[in-house]
């Protein structure tokens, strides 16, 4: 390399070596705990071989992810090399820079002068890696190193010499010399970088990285003696990524990504709107509302306006509101009850024919309640997996009580929520079985049971009897006492309708064939 090219590449070096000013920073948040980042990065680049640094990262970056281009396609860019660091300057991490050697310590004692001492240090208790990153490398090492580090290893505590005598605390506050050129005080990227032309230009710097995630949550309002509903959805974001985005557009999405995870890993890598017209008045001004489109097999959520999200922050967004929302009031008894424990592990052919196999029973009532997802019915949006919380309004002064809490899984539009409130205290159910045949050689059985379900309350309903045909696929129902629907090949339904404190009692005997 000649003389001249040496030094307009050094000064290329100089020129290019932080790069932290960008603009138009956009978020795609899974509700997996991961996250796209999108960032413009201002480049100037000269032709060849660039050198630069990126000081404006993510902790939990995936290096391997990283992509960099011209989005407007006129210059090629080549990542020759990468560097991803993640080890920002701290107390502990320059001590550990500085083991072996002597620094000043600044001590400040009660009723005394303040002074200086020296000491060496010899183990400074920087613990290098977190516990993701060494996760990694598999159970075993991870636990003996979490185990040196936080346990009986001590490895966390400094060792320092002062006066020819070690102990294992700092005398002071540290003094250090100045940083050198290869400290950072933010994670950061170092490239090596090829560009086919100089010029300069808008980069897009694009990664995948942990430490993100959101959730939806929504609240349910009805009143008193009606089953319409008001619903309000939120979004919940939280950003343990180690890096704050300003004015950031944050798009979410919505349902079963895949995405590998380390099975040593341990952890779970555990809105949508049309106008709801219907919940305000026709001619109030709309707020900024959140946006939903299908994307690829999953849902897409764009919220209206930018925001800032900062590192170690919980932002809640409202992203649907619904009133008059229509639903029904379930009441089912699904009496059958085996405990898993006791037959864990037990083969299906063994059960088949032992009759203290399904003799248990529960009493309790669960309350359902039902509602279409639809545009008839007020929504008509694909709502994310979320807790659903139900209140109710008290008619003697108006205030809400909290009537119990469900999951849902993600719900296309026009499909149906269903979900559990809880158990019914005024309604009881009782099952039993009353007779029990097993002919072994014809390889046949005979189960019969008894069902009581009993209405304390002081208006009618109706239960909705559910009983599971667990012993066999081949079964017939004889002498039912009132008619049964078939809801699949192993559950039967009956719809009991009760007025108040009444009882009713319905049987039926199960055939099985094998």
């Amino acid at each position: 390399m000649n003389p001249l090219s040496r030094s307009l590449r050094y000064a290329a070096l100089l020129h290019f070596s932080a790069v932290s000013i960008f603009a138009d920073t956009s978020l795609t948040i899974y509700n997996q705990n991961f996250g796209v980042v999108r960032d413009t990065v201002p480049l100037d680049l000269q032709q060849g071989e660039n050198r630069l640094r990126f000081t404006d990262t993510t902790a939990h970056a995936e290096p391997d992810s990283v992509i960099l281009r011209d989005p407007s396609g006129k210059t090629k860019l080549t990542i020759l090399e990468q560097n991803y660091r993640a080890d920002p300057i701290s107390e502990a991490r320059l001590l550990s820079l500085h083991e072996g050697k002597e620094i000043e310590f600044f001590v400040r004692e009660q009723n005394k002068p303040d002074r200086i001492v020296k000491g060496k240090i010899i183990r400074s208790g920087y613990v290098p890696h977190n516990a993701q990153a060494m996760q990694r490398y598999g159970q075993i090492y991870y636990q003996n190193q979490m185990a040196m580090a936080y346990g009986g290893g001590g490895a966390n505590q400094p060792i320092i010499e002062v006066d020819g005598q070690l102990q294992f605390s700092l005398p002071g506050l540290p003094r250090f010399p100045a940083l050198a050129d290869d400290t950072i005080l933010k994670p950061t990227l170092d490239w090596r970088l090829h560009s086919d032309q100089a010029g300069k230009l808008d980069a897009e710097l694009s990664y995948v990285t942990g430490g993100m995630s959101w959730d939806a949550s929504y609240n349910v309002i009805s009143p008193e003696k009606s089953d319409e509903l008001d619903l309000t959805g939120w979004v919940t974001m939280d950003n343990q990524s180690g890096k704050e985005f300003r004015d950031a557009k944050i798009q979410l999405v919505a349902g079963d990504v895949a995405k590998i995870v380390d099975p040593r890993m341990d952890g779970n890598m555990h809105v949508a709107n049309k106008s709801m017209l219907g919940a305000m008045k026709a001619n109030a001004p709309m707020p900024p509302q959140v946006t939903e489109k299908s994307f690829d097999e999953y849902h897409l959520y764009t919220l209206p306006l930018a925001t800032t999200l900062h590192d170690r922050e919980t932002k809640q967004v409202e992203f649907v509101r619904a009133s008059e929302v229509k639903s029904k009031r379930i009441y089912v008894y699904d009496g059958l009850y085996i405990d898993p424990n006791q037959w864990r592990g037990q083969s299906l052919t063994y059960l088949r024919t032992r009759e203290d196999f399904g003799n248990e029973s529960n009493t309790k009532v669960w309350v359902m309640r039902e509602f279409k997802n639809s545009e008839q019915n007020k929504l008509g949006m694909a709502l994310p997996r979320g807790r659903v919380r139900f209140y109710r309004r008290d008619d003697d002064n108006g205030r809400l009580q909290f009537v119990g809490e469900d999951l849902i899984d993600h719900t296309p539009k026009d499909e149906f929520i269903r979900v559990n409130t809880g158990n019914a205290f005024d309604l009881v159910g009782e099952r039993r079985r009353t007779d029990f045949k097993v002919d072994s050689s014809n390889h046949w059985l005979d189960e019969t049971f008894e069902i009581k379900v009993r209405n304390h309350k002081k208006e009618p309903v109706e239960i909705r009897v559910v009983e599971h045909l667990f012993r066999w696929v081949n079964w017939e129902i004889r002498q039912p006492s009132i008619p049964f629907t078939k809801k699949d090949a192993q559950t039967i339904e009956y719809r009991v309708p009760l007025k108040p404190d009444e009882e009713k009692t319905l049987t039926y005997t199960v055939h099985y064939t094998w």
